[in-house]
């Protein structure tokens, strides 16, 4: 209060203007990013986002696999900003924004943070699962953006082998165990065909010796793409590449294959065969993402993913100082095709926005329009094998997958001990290991 009356009468007076506030909505790689990319800027940033972490969201297919305990893919937003004394954090809701007052709207209690005047703003507030109009269906098939989300597909897929061990060994009882041991992932992409693998090794490898009427070994891992291939951003070459290694696994692809319905029974699908019913206790959705309601908030006109489409230098046509990037945006690349919504690319987004707006708040250039520079695409196939595609170079197998475990520890955002997860990594790579096997949490179905 003090220091707001003293802006207030100093900027009457014709003293030392306060300094420009920048709000930043979401604690992700863009959000994280742009304020990094303003470090030294003399401003005022507020970061704003609804859990008090980051999460590194390439690898939570392993926290939801048992690979990986939560607190080794997530880290304090405060601790990993601690050092910047230009930002404040604030863990709270957003509701909406006012354009017109230049004000985002909080669910706080706090009644000095329920209005947050800003002079100039970033969204980065990320995606969440769409389910193409059938929200009904993301109680029986969970998708996997959240570390809530995470370990209750941990518990769902651990809890279908404890309840298989429970049953009686009698013809009655067939039926039922085949349904706990056969797990759906719907999605051919990265993380349909990480989680796809994952679990199939689980039940090959790290449960084989754990139970004692059933044999782990015996659960089917099925995942299923609507389109001809799965991992449809990779070369065709690559795809194939994947679709035989998880076959090695025992895992069955289906590709062409649409789902209609999921409910806890199972799912309902349809193919060129015609429709089917494929009865599993555990179903995981891995097909589509759409924007966070950034679109409502902002009272414009979206894609049918929700994004936005903003112009070169990431703004919103129409809002003045107002920039949104990641996966609430919708960014064309320099062939006019969208720009895909992965960490490097939120990065190199956040990274633009933060100049940009050093550079207004100087009175510099404005740095040319935002141009982005793919990396390649990366996914693995269970613990032996994966894909890589960079410019001008594709891998397969073994040595790909320790590339790609390298790019994820050290390349990307905030690992605070890259070298003791680096080593369980590789304990658990010799060991067939699954050290985070906790199912944890109630559901009101049990």
């Amino acid at each position: 209060m003090v220091n707001f009356l003293g802006n207030f009468f100093g900027n009457i007076l014709g003293m030392t203007p306060s300094k420009p506030h920048i709000v930043i909505l979401g604690a992700g790689f863009g959000g994280l990013f742009a304020a990094r990319a303003m470090a030294h800027l003399d401003a005022r940033i507020t970061l704003v986002d609804r859990h008090n972490y980051h999460l590194f969201q390439p690898l939570l297919y392993q926290v939801a696999t048992a690979g990986l305990p939560p607190s080794d893919i997530s880290w304090p937003v405060r601790s990993i900003l601690s050092q910047q004394r230009n930002v404040s954090v604030l863990m709270d809701e957003i509701t909406g924004v006012d354009t017109t007052r230049r004000q985002v709207l909080l669910r706080s209690s706090n009644p000095e943070h329920v209005h947050l005047e800003y002079d100039y703003l970033v969204v980065a507030t990320g995606s969440r699962h769409s389910y193409f109009g059938h929200d009904e269906w993301q109680t029986a098939a969970p998708g996997l953006k959240s570390v809530d989300d995470a370990t209750l597909i941990r518990r769902r897929i651990l809890l279908a082998f404890e309840r298989a061990e429970m049953l009686d060994n009698d013809s009655a009882a067939t039926a039922e165990r085949e349904k706990l041991l056969r797990f759906i992932i719907v999605g051919g992409g990265p993380t349909g065909v990480e989680l796809a693998g994952t679990i199939a090794e689980l039940a090959r490898h790290t449960l084989a010796a754990d139970f004692r009427r059933i044999d782990p070994r015996n659960a089917r891992v099925s995942l299923i793409e609507a389109g001809d291939r799965i991992l449809p951003a990779f070369q065709p070459v690559s795809s194939t590449y994947a679709e035989k290694a998880l076959q090695k696994l025992g895992v069955e692809v289906l590709t062409g294959v649409r789902v209609t319905n999921c409910d806890a029974d199972g799912v309902a699908v349809d193919s060129a065969a015609g429709p089917q019913r494929i009865a599993a206790a555990t179903v995981i959705w891995a097909a589509g993402v759409k924007a966070s309601p950034v679109g409502r908030w902002l009272n414009v006109e979206t894609d049918r993913a929700g994004r936005i489409p903003v112009a070169s230098d990431l703004s919103v046509k129409g809002l003045e100082r107002v920039f949104v990037i990641g996966d609430a945006a919708t960014v064309l690349d320099t062939d006019g095709k969208p720009v895909p919504g992965i960490a490097p690319a939120a990065k190199q987004q956040g990274r633009y926005v933060g100049e940009l707006i050093t550079a207004s708040i100087l009175q510099q250039p404005a740095p040319p329009a935002f141009v982005y520079r793919h990396a390649g695409n990366l996914a693995t196939i269970g613990r032996k094998s994966a894909v890589i595609e960079f410019p001008g170079l594709r891998l397969s197998g073994r040595l790909a997958w320790w590339i790609w475990g390298i790019a994820h520890i050290y390349f990307l955002l905030g690992v605070p001990s890259p070298l003791v997860i680096s080593f369980r990594w590789l304990w658990e790579y010799l060991t067939y290991g699954r050290g985070a096997r906790l199912i944890t949490g109630v559901e009101e179905a049990d």
